[in-house]
């Protein structure tokens, strides 16, 4: 494809490609159809290629990101697809949707106000917004959530300044140039004119998202629509219907967030489906490898304050990460060690020592069905897991099929560093957007970790506030697992497992891969700062790391 001059493949982070296609300098990428068709087309040619360790590859609005497990992939393979000669397979037919919307009244509250701005009625707004074929040039922030352009200028109103906590689900809303329907209840700072009669997600369906880069959607007024399905949560099988399987444990005491986690929910990212997955990815893996199951089984994220269970069976288990004085029957048990349980031994856990997050591993893994290929549970969007939530007490955790050769292993783990740590980080996917002194002064400056803060990301206060040339106003693009994000206040967000997958403020910087686990045992009140450095170094400290993993194995 002649990409012309504005073209650039670059590296983010260790372990994505990125095509940038178009403007990219500050204020100056727009919504743009052309872009876009080539961003699509491109996406498809790479995905065509099935390359090894590729994980997820994302057209965007004027990019196309590929994400990829540096240790597996060749990345020349990945780079070359990228910048493939594609004019010979233009962009692919997509589906045309007619989707019904009720505008105004309790469906569009902000029907009026958009009006006023666009100093017309609201009759008007309806039939400007409804008169135009609307692209899906990419989705994100939440799962099947569709970004489409572009709106009519006229109506075109800026996000609101203070977004609202609570939009239902249904909600057809504007935000510059951009329109779209939020598929769950979620917080959002989009101007709301109607409420639409589809279900923009819904997992179990194939594909699971209505929309899909590329589409064609077109809004029909309507004077009342049905309210959508919004469960987003697949029907599981009660545990006493489960045959095969190692049995259950039960959850005397949830803890104050106990969540089931794998390696994470890979290769959906394009429809907005958040990774999710261990926010120490080590500490789940050890634990893991040490009871004798595969490194990417689903196994209990316990944080601070750890959960009591019984097992309702024989069970071996392991623990990894912070050291929160686990006990069996009273009596404590180490980390990193392979421990027998009988039936109706109690697992449970005291005052926290170190670090922030336990890993559980029973043999034969967590068995929970499993929602788009993992179990991992995503709490903002209620996939995966038991019934895409923390544990509550009473939960029966189904447990898989036990490996028939008992083994015994004792091995050792990275410590939680105590009250903070230094994190290595590469330059960001917009880190161009600062001025050059702004990575120096982020190497200068400890924050500290805000009470503000979940698996979704962590609010840094304390330290250097950190200025962009863009403010609020960059058009929406990709996250990275470990991003460090800007908004206007300065403050830096450093981006976690639960991210969602487009956000709308610059990324100055990405924490390596290696040092992913040393954030995830993190927790408000801990400090925290940062370290640019080469990305040899960044795998470089991924090798090791990942030799000490294939020690215990």
């Amino acid at each position: 494809m002649s990409l012309g001059v504005t073209a650039r493949l670059r590296e983010v982070g260790d372990s994505s490609l990125v095509l940038e296609i178009g403007s990219t300098l500050p204020g100056h990428a727009q919504i743009d159809i052309e872009v876009s068709r080539r961003a699509t087309a491109v996406a498809r040619v790479v995905k065509q290629r099935a390359i090894v360790g590729v994980r997820d590859v994302v057209p965007t609005f004027w990019s196309v990101v590929v994400s990829f497990d540096p240790l597996s992939t060749d990345v020349s393979a990945v780079a070359a697809a990228l910048q493939e000669d594609v004019d010979a397979a233009p962009d692919a037919v997509g589906r045309i949707h007619e989707v019904p919307v009720a505008y105004g009244d309790s469906n569009g509250p902000d029907l009026e106000a958009v009006a006023a701005y666009a100093g017309c009625s609201p009759e008007v707004v309806v039939q400007r917004h409804a008169s135009r074929t609307y692209r899906v040039f990419m989705l994100g922030f939440l799962p099947g959530f569709a970004y489409m352009g572009s709106v009519d200028e006229t109506i075109a109103v800026p996000r609101k300044p203070t977004p609202r906590l609570r939009v239902a689900a249904g909600s057809v809303g504007i935000a510059g140039q951009q329109t779209g329907v939020y598929p769950l209840d979620a917080p959002g700072g989009w101007h709301i004119i109607g409420r639409a009669g589809v279900t923009p997600f819904e997992p179990e369906r194939v594909p699971p998202s209505l929309f899909a880069p590329g589409d064609e959607v077109r809004f029909v007024p309507v004077s009342t629509v049905a309210s959508p399905k919004v469960d987003p949560v697949s029907a599981r099988p009660d545990v006493d219907s489960m045959t095969g399987t190692g049995g259950y444990v039960t959850v005397l005491r949830p803890g104050l967030l106990t969540t089931v986690q794998d390696a994470g929910r890979w290769g959906h990212q394009e429809v907005g489906v958040s990774v999710s997955g261990p926010m120490d990815p080590m500490a789940h893996r050890l634990a893991n490898v040490v009871v004798g199951n595969r490194p990417d089984a689903a196994t209990l994220e316990a944080t601070f304050l750890g959960p009591e269970l019984r097992m309702e069976q024989h069970t071996r288990l392991a623990l990894a990460g912070a050291d929160l004085r686990a006990t069996l029957d009273g009596s404590e048990v180490p980390l990193h060690t392979t421990i027998n349980c009988n039936a109706g031994s109690v697992l449970g856990f005291g005052e926290r020592r170190s670090g922030a997050r336990v890993y559980v591993a029973f043999d034969g893994g967590v068995a929970l069905t499993a929602v788009l290929g993992s179990r991992a549970t995503h709490l903002r969007s209620g996939l995966g897991g038991l019934h895409g939530r923390p544990l509550m007490r009473g939960d029966r955790i189904v447990i898989g099929q036990p490996s028939p050769v008992a083994r015994f292993i004792r091995t050792s783990g990275p410590d939680p560093h105590p009250g903070g740590v230094r994190l290595r980080v590469l330059p960001g996917p917009q880190v161009e957007h600062f001025l050059p002194s702004a990575l120096d002064a982020l190497q200068h400056a400890r924050y500290t970790i805000s009470a503000d803060s979940d698996r979704m990301g962590y609010r840094l206060t304390g330290g250097a506030r950190l200025a962009s040339n863009v403010g609020g106003n960059m058009v929406s693009d990709s996250t990275y697992l470990g991003g460090l994000q800007i908004p206007p206040s300065g403050d830096p967000i450093l981006l976690m497992a639960d991210r969602p997958t487009t956000g709308g403020y610059p990324q100055i910087a990405v924490v390596i891969s290696a040092d992913l686990s040393l954030a995830g045992q993190l927790g408000a009140g801990d400090w925290v700062e940062f370290e640019v450095c080469r990305r040899a170094d960044a795998i470089a400290a991924l090798v090791a790391q990942e030799g000490r993993i294939l020690a215990v194995r």
